[in-house]
């Protein structure tokens, strides 16, 4: 999303399953979606605790400014 000239991230989408995930970054790929990119992450996460898992990004499509950052990390 674009914001006073800047690339802004939107909302993440939680998807239940990786599958599910994998449909929608088909759309954004297909041009049905309205994004600049877009990235697949699937993390563990137990909500009771607030606990976060390690991301592991199993897709990218688009301008994702800063990625190659985080996936080195």
């Amino acid at each position: 999303m674009w914001k006073n000239h800047t690339l802004q991230p939107g909302t993440a989408i939680a998807c239940r399953t990786v599958e599910d995930g994998q449909r929608r970054m088909d759309k954004a790929r297909a041009g049905l979606l309205s994004l600049d990119g877009a990235v697949l992450v699937r993390m563990a996460v137990d909500e009771e605790l607030g606990d976060y898992g390690e991301p592991e990004y199993l897709a990218t499509m688009g301008d994702i400014p800063g990625m190659e950052d985080d996936m080195a990390a």
